[in-house]
Parts: C-alpha cells; structure tokens; sequence
C-alpha cells in the first residue's frame, strides 16, 4: 500500500469538492493502492472557541457581500460539477474546528477516519450544523459507531488540542498555504482539488510501479 496524506479543514468547500473527485477516482478504480490518512489544517486558527455568524466572516473575509456572493457563486458551480449537494444557506455560523479535527483524530485509531470526515462535510456543508458545537460532533461520532460516552469524556478535557496546533503549525512550517495539500508516498505534493482523471492518472502509475518492483 502506498500512504496518501491528505492535509484538510473541514469546513473548507475545496477540501469536499476534492473528496468527492478522489471519491469517484476510488470507485472507479478499486484496485488503487492508498491508505489514507487525514491532517488537520485550519482556515481559521484565530477562530474564537465559540465560532462566529457566517455572514459577517464571509463578508469580512471576501471584502463585502458582492465579493462573498461572487466566491460562493463560483464554489457552488464546482461543488455541483463534483456531484455534490450542498447548501451555504443553511450554513449560519463558521465554527472554530480544533475539536472536529480532534474527533477526526481520535477517529483514525480506529480506522474510522475517512467515515468521520464524510459525516463532518455532510452535516456542515448539506445539513447546516455547527460541526463546533459539542453535541453534534458527538452525534456524528455516535453515527460512525464511535463510543459516544468516551468521546464526550475526552471533549470534556483538553486532551490532544495542543496536538492539533502543533501539526496545523507543521504543514504552515512545511509550506501548506491553503487545502486540501495531497501527499502521495510522503514524496509528490498535489495540492488543491484534483480532478478524478487526475487521480486515475496517478492510480494508473503507482500501480505499475508496484508490479515492476514485485
């Protein structure tokens, strides 16, 4: 198997625009040779704990509403070209994400990491929840078939916050600007969200390579 690091936010429309292309590449090509692994990463790091209305960050962020309307407009194009159904509508505040990437973390020592991350885009992106707020991301873990008591002890604590820092403030260190960055084989940065022919493309080479070594 050959690792493919994916460093990630989300609430990033690119990280899910990009999930749903190496999603279809998967699909499409069940013999690929990834283990996948998740990173946190955050758009936001100055974030206050409790998130802030939506609105007012976008418009903050993109210089007014025209200019928030006119990102959005272009993301929802690409978000329906991946086949996803999404709804910024609904979406009513920007939360911090320290304790998702947490959730997705503790995720990944029971190999649910990839379930976890397609619960936190749904219930952001499509059902419009605070994916910040505690009680959702424990009924998120609940769904992945996580033990809902443990995790809601480990949220209670501050266990692994400075973990997630620390890695976010590695992939800055390291040269990540903006998400998703895709590592394949801890060796070939394809950053932002590649096209399933993209990824069929490098399934393609990776595999055989594998059979000229083997």
């Amino acid at each position: 198997m050959i690792k493919l690091d994916i460093i990630s936010d989300v609430v990033c429309p690119w990280c899910y625009i990009g999930k749903a292309h190496l999603d279809r590449a998967l699909e499409a090509n069940p013999d690929h040779p990834f283990t996948i692994e998740w990173h946190p990463f955050q758009l936001n790091p100055t974030m206050p704990e409790a998130g802030m209305d939506r609105r007012e960050y976008l418009e903050h962020k993109f210089g007014g509403k025209d200019g928030a309307l006119r990102v959005y407009g272009q993301i929802a194009d690409a978000a329906v070209a991946a086949g996803l159904d999404v709804d910024f509508g609904a979406i009513q505040r920007t939360p911090n994400t320290v304790n998702a990437h947490r959730l997705i973390h503790w995720a990944g020592l029971e190999g649910r990491q990839t379930a976890i991350v397609s619960k936190l885009f749904k219930a952001y992106f499509k059902d419009g929840l605070d994916i910040g707020d505690t009680e959702v991301l424990l009924d998120i873990a609940e769904a992945a078939e996580m033990d809902r008591d443990m995790v809601a002890r480990l949220m209670a604590t501050d266990q692994d916050v400075e973990d997630i820092r620390a890695r976010d403030a590695n992939a800055r260190e390291r040269g990540v600007t903006g998400v998703p960055t895709n590592i394949v084989a801890n060796q070939h940065v394809l950053p932002g969200a590649q096209q399933p022919e993209l990824w069929a493309n490098v399934i393609k080479e990776l595999n055989e390579q594998l059979e000229a070594q083997s």
